[in-house]
């Protein structure tokens, strides 16, 4: 079961708002004069009113304005600014381990209206090479993380763990033990480079020819054997874009002592 925390959010910002609005014109139940008359004795209609009138909206009023500023800030830095995200999984290794917990910057690839999603101001478009975050096209409410390798109009090969995009052939070097059971190579993707993994460098997984529609963008984990990515459920539609991952802030994986030397790494 899955919740939709930018709407859960937005509802409770908009009712405590809403609340405060109405104490503040319509009931004025909190003003300072009222309580100065009910504190005083002075006023026994406002008196009579805070006595029969229920305390469940006193309490409603007093909630709402303490939770309002805390509402509407979170959703305002989680909407446009930055929104943490843990990864689930090992299909980002060796670059993102499982238990890591990331900033996604929001504000990358446009500003977009929580829960709507709709795109109010353009700030720039992804590049080949970015680490991004995005919503699942067949269940939106499902975030994923991969790497974009295609981008719109993009041609993509990937054949005997080596990729092609328009005819061109990725450069790949070993890295590391080579000896290893799931050997690292560095990858470069036009001025970036990463490092990826396979796990089974004799075998072919999921091979195959792609092209990436206009308006979508071809991804792929770094765990190359081990990522449910573009080739399974296809490229990716600008509009489910969330942000680009940017950073490190803690790493925590179930009981485990955190690994404080992940804390504070950039996410190349």
């Amino acid at each position: 079961m899955s919740f939709n925390l930018a709407l859960i959010l937005t509802v409770l910002t908009v009712v405590s708002g809403v609340v405060i609005l109405l104490d503040k014109f319509v009931w004025k139940r909190g003003s300072h004069e009222t309580l100065e008359a009910v504190a005083g004795g002075k006023d026994r209609r406002a008196l009579e009113e805070v006595q029969t009138g229920g305390s469940g909206l006193d309490t409603l009023i007093e909630y709402s304005r303490s939770f309002f500023p805390v509402l509407l800030f979170v959703l305002v830095v989680r909407s446009f600014i930055f929104e943490p995200f843990r990864i689930p999984s090992g299909s980002m290794m060796p670059t993102l381990l499982q238990g890591d917990f990331i900033f996604v910057k929001k504000f990358s690839y446009g500003l977009r209206l929580p829960v709507t999603e709709s795109k109010i101001i353009e700030t720039g478009e992804p590049e080949r090479g970015d680490v991004i975050v995005f919503r699942l096209p067949s269940d939106p409410n499902i975030n994923y993380i991969k790497r974009v390798i295609g981008l719109p109009g993009d041609t993509v090969v990937y054949e005997q763990h080596r990729l092609t995009i328009n005819g061109k052939l990725i450069d790949l070097e070993k890295a590391g033990d080579f000896s290893t059971k799931s050997p690292a190579f560095v990858e470069q993707l036009g001025d970036d480079s990463h490092r990826i993994q396979i796990t089974a460098p004799r075998a072919r997984i999921q091979e195959g020819t792609y092209e990436v529609p206009e308006g979508h963008y071809f991804v792929m984990g770094d765990n190359r054997d081990n990522s449910k990515d573009s080739r399974f459920i296809g490229s990716i539609p600008e509009s489910h874009l969330v942000g680009e991952a940017v950073r490190i802030w803690m790493h925590m994986d179930g009981f485990s002592m955190p690994r404080w030397e992940r804390i504070g790494m950039k996410i190349e």
